[in-house]
C-alpha cells in the first residue's frame, strides 16, 4: 500500500510539473473526449399501472450493466466554464429479479442518452477537476418484448423516451503540453421511463421503472 502510495504521489508530482498545457487561457478553445463508458442503470419498478396477466405480486426487474465508446465534445465560454454534449449509443436488457426470477422482460433495448451539461472547471494546478449538470432527453430504439412475455400473448413492446436531470464531476490530467489528457468522468442521470407490453393493440401490462443509471467514462482528450 505504501508503495502503491509512493507511485502516486510520483505520477502527480510528474503532472503538475509537465501539465503547462492546462494553464493555457482555455475561452473559445474545444475539446474532445474519446471515452469507454460503463453504464449502469437500475430499471426497478416504481408503479404497476396495467396488469392483464396476473404478475406474481412480488415482481421486481434489473437492468444489466453495459460497456461502450462514447465521445464528449466541449466549448469553453471562459477558462473555468464549459458546455459540453455526448455522443452514444448503448442496449440493455431488463429481467426479473423477484416474482419472474431470471425472466427476460425486455429484450435489446437500445438508447441514446442525449445529454447537456454545463460545467465549472477548478484550477488545483496540472490537475483540472470540474463539476456539472444539466438536462438528458432518453432516447429508445428498437426495444423487443422479452422472450419470457411471449407466452402471456405479448405481441409488441414499447419504452417512453423521457426528459430528466443529470449531475456530473471528473477531472482533466494533461499528458503533454500539445493538448493531451487524460480524463476521467462520472454522471449520475435522475430519470424514469414507462414499459408497456402489449397484446394486439391491447396494453397487457403497463409499469414505470426507475432508470437513475450511473455513467462512469475514462479516455483521452484534445484541446484545441
Amino acid at each position: 500500500m505504501k508503495l502503491l502510495h509512493t507511485v502516486c504521489l510520483f505520477a502527480l508530482g510528474s503532472l503538475a510539473a509537465s501539465g503547462t498545457a492546462m494553464a493555457q487561457d482555455r475561452a473559445g478553445s474545444v475539446q474532445v473526449k474519446a471515452f469507454a463508458t460503463a453504464v449502469l442503470p437500475d430499471g426497478e419498478i416504481t408503479k404497476f399501472e396495467t396488469d392483464l396477466v396476473g404478475l406474481p405480486t412480488n415482481t421486481q426487474t434489473k437492468a444489466n450493466d453495459n460497456v461502450v465508446p462514447t465521445v464528449a465534445i466541449e466549448y469553453f465560454l471562459t477558462n473555468n466554464f464549459s458546455v459540453e454534449t455526448i455522443c452514444c449509443l448503448t442496449q440493455h436488457d431488463v429481467d426479473g429479479t423477484t416474482g419472474l426470477p431470471g425472466a427476460e422482460l425486455v429484450s435489446d433495448a437500445k438508447l441514446i442518452p442525449a445529454t447537456f451539461t454545463a460545467k465549472y472547471h477548478f484550477d488545483l494546478g496540472a490537475i483540472k477537476p470540474y463539476v456539472g449538470a444539466g438536462a438528458a432527453y432518453f432516447i429508445f430504439i428498437d426495444e423487443q418484448r422479452g422472450a419470457a412475455t411471449i407466452p402471456l400473448g405479448v405481441t409488441d413492446f414499447d419504452l417512453s423516451d423521457e426528459f430528466g436531470l443529470v449531475l456530473q464531476a471528473g477531472a482533466d490530467l494533461p499528458l503533454n503540453d500539445r493538448g493531451l489528457s487524460l480524463s476521467v468522468d462520472a454522471k449520475r442521470y435522475f430519470i424514469d421511463t414507462t414499459a408497456r407490453w402489449f397484446a394486439g393493440d391491447t396494453v397487457a401490462i403497463q409499469t414505470e421503472h426507475r432508470l437513475d443509471p450511473w455513467v462512469l467514462s475514462a479516455g483521452l482528450a484534445y484541446q484545441f
